[in-house]
């Protein structure tokens, strides 16, 4: 009790001194403040690390502390009654029978055999990840005080606090609930927000592990296209029309698998087609963190604007991290987050509390902002290194986007008169000893063209990509011959 005490006394101390400095002014050492209050180091480290959760203080490596910028203005809380209309209806259509499909999942699950290269993964490499800082933020999580005790079911309020800032003004720890990672915040959303044999719109294609958790819980799969600059809102608007659906799941920046960000122009119109529909977007914000340092500005999430709780937000630190750091976020406002709290407690109860504290301690270190800028870099890299050797090695692939941000590309194999079998080349792929992804499990209807989708954030470098393509080049040479030509330059 006395650490913990003296964690919190200095971090109201330091609170208390914020205002003698300017945002952006510098903080005294920690040394410094070792000497002034006679506590320890590791008292000192968790006092700023406390205050950078709470958004008062940035840390700069190799530079020190810093008062953070004031947060903008919060501006009040729209009108969530209509919730109450489209949460009622769970005497809805005749039930769908449940079904459990975890094929497409494991596709980027599934370890591959020794000896082939993966591009079907769905995580970063163990080289991208920051084990070094996991293993220290997990070591200094075990010892804090209470770190193994019960946590509040809602999650560690700082780290509510911390997702929130990380999504937008508009919301504060109130509206955020802690997950056991993203696959589990989805599940969650959609259990809350539609009864068993409603329909549920969805971008087309789309990913797998939504589809299967949808039709798990009983749901009609809805399939709205997609095109380079996100869903079309004007077949948005007419399937909301045609199925009266009331909840539409879509990934507005950097789509899984096609890569499109919602042009500026739709996304103000995907909220208000909704809004009409008296439905709520669930946004899948899976991939802000994994953007490429040649992206530039990057659009807020849908859900930063929402003063009418339309939209209900999931992100996590899991793909940024690693696979075993499942930790995530709910964010909703409205009666909406009731619903989503008891199904949460049902489910798992709360994510242990060891986790949650190891998440705070890597966003609050020094460490998390290098680990952000070297992933930004090497995405990019690998990411060119994949569509160089696409272009030198198969250039009959199609590739309709170059995504400036996600960890995969999304190509179009050539078609025969008779027609293509992407699953002959997935498996022709294997025997040559690179894993990929087909393309079919991404789409909850008839697929309009065969396809694959090409992972270069799980491979080991731009040597392993090249070495990937061209063991993909000859199982192509092998099923697609005569299939539109060009295979080889």
């Amino acid at each position: 009790m006395h650490e913990r005490s003296s964690v919190a006394d200095l971090a109201g101390s330091l609170r208390s001194e914020l205002n003698r400095y300017s945002p952006g002014g510098k903080l005294p050492s920690s040394r410094a403040l070792v000497e002034r209050f006679r506590v320890s180091p590791v008292t000192v480290s968790r006092a700023i690390a406390q205050l950078v959760a709470e958004g008062l203080v940035v840390t700069r490596p190799g530079s020190g502390a810093f008062r953070a910028q004031p947060r903008p203005e919060v501006p009040p809380p729209g009108d969530t009654s209509w919730q109450e209309v489209s949460l009622s209806g769970d005497g809805g259509p005749e039930v769908v029978p449940r079904t459990v499909d975890a094929s497409g999942v494991l596709v980027t699950l599934a370890a591959p055999p020794p000896g082939v290269i993966e591009l079907n993964g769905g995580y970063l490499h163990s080289s991208l990840q920051p084990e070094r800082a996991l293993a220290a933020a997990l070591a200094r999580a075990g010892r804090r005080p209470g770190a193994w005790g019960r946590p509040p079911t809602d999650g560690l309020t700082e780290l509510r606090s911390w997702f929130a800032r990380e999504i937008g003004p508009a919301l504060t720890a109130a509206d955020v609930l802690i997950t056991a990672g993203g696959q589990s915040a989805l599940a969650t959303a959609l259990r809350a927000l539609a009864p068993p044999g409603a329909p549920l719109l969805v971008e087309s294609p789309t990913y797998p592990g939504m589809l299967a958790v949808a039709r798990a819980a009983g749901l009609r799969p809805v399939p709205v296209p997609v095109d380079a600059d996100g869903v079309r809102p004007e077949l948005l608007d007419a399937a909301f029309r045609a199925t009266g659906a009331r909840v539409f799941v879509c990934q507005p920046l950097f789509q899984n698998p096609t890569g499109a960000v919602l042009a500026p122009g739709r996304r103000a119109e995907v909220i208000r087609i909704a809004r009409a529909a008296g439905a709520f977007v669930v946004e899948d914000d899976f991939a802000r963190r994994l953007v490429h340092d040649d992206a530039g500005p990057l659009p807020a999430p849908l859900a930063a604007d929402d003063p009418d709780g339309v939209v209900v937000h999931v992100r996590s630190l899991t793909k940024i991290a690693s696979p075993s750091l499942r930790v995530g976020a709910l964010a909703a406002r409205g009666p909406v987050l009731g619903r989503l709290r008891a199904i949460q407690v049902v489910d798992s109860f709360f994510v242990p509390r060891p986790l949650q504290e190891a998440a705070l301690e890597l966003v609050g270190s020094p460490a998390w902002g290098h680990h952000l800028r070297s992933v930004s870099t090497a995405l990019k890299n690998r990411r060119t290194a994949m569509t160089a050797a696409l272009g030198l090695e198969l250039p009959a692939l199609a590739l309709p986007h170059v995504p400036a941000g996600g960890g995969s590309l999304w190509l179009r194999l050539p078609e025969a008169e008779a027609g293509t079998d992407e699953s002959a080349v997935v498996s022709a792929a294997l025997r040559a000893g690179v894993a990929i992804a087909p393309g079919r499990p991404y789409f909850c209807a008839e697929p309009p063209a065969p396809q694959i989708r090409l992972s270069y954030a799980a491979a080991a470098g731009a040597a392993e990509i090249a070495e990937g393509i061209r063991r993909l080049r000859t199982a192509c040479d092998e099923v697609l011959t005569g299939a539109g030509g060009g295979l080889r330059p």
